[in-house]
């Protein structure tokens, strides 16, 4: 029974977590922008993104991380043979890999909070791509295990999954377009 309990706050700690990483490098992406408005437009918008960045990272997304981590170790210490396992080596990579990039984010976080300006919009959306790219990898490990697919539908899956982050990409840069060029016509 405790394995089942584990297993529950396991994945929900792993939603939690990964939906509050999604929201919060796209956070940064608004606040970034909003660092080239106008005052007092600006400080505002700087200061609101600054409360809702940290409340995020502080109340959803590390106690995500915290309850995903710790349940995983519960699960291991249930289940020791899967440390034996290649797959498992490979899921605590990307895990130890999504660890880091949560406290990349803690560090952007503070010095968005303190108006520096060392990554441009463009890059925080591609930073927003990391862990999309590691919660597919993660749950084809954990649903494939041993036996990954490798034919023709693993690939058309893999595309599929690519194609929507180029297209999430191209509308972004749609949007980007749409909104100075109604700024040169206010103009």
């Amino acid at each position: 029974m405790a394995y089942l309990w584990l297993k529950t706050f396991h994945i929900i700690g792993v939603v939690v977590w990964f939906a509050g990483l999604f929201y919060l490098v796209r956070l940064f992406v608004y606040h970034r922008e909003a660092a080239d408005e106008q005052s007092p437009r600006r400080e505002i918008l700087s200061d609101q993104f600054s409360i809702m960045e940290s409340r995020l990272l502080n109340i959803i997304t590390t106690p995500g991380m915290v309850i995903t981590v710790g349940t995983a170790s519960g699960l291991l210490y249930l289940s020791p043979g899967w440390l034996d396992q290649g797959w498992m080596h490979a899921k605590l990579g990307l895990v130890a890999l999504l660890v880091i990039y949560h406290f990349l984010c803690l560090r952007v976080m503070k010095g968005l909070q303190r108006g520096e300006r060392a990554w441009s919009p463009r890059a925080l959306r591609g930073l927003n791509e990391v862990p999309t790219l590691i919660l597919v990898s993660v749950v084809m490990l954990v649903v494939f295990k041993t036996q990954f697919p490798t034919n023709a539908n693993a690939w058309l899956n893999v595309g599929l999954v690519l194609s929507f982050i180029i297209s999430i990409q191209l509308y972004a840069k749609k949007r980007r377009r749409d909104a100075e060029r109604a700024l040169k016509e206010e103009e």
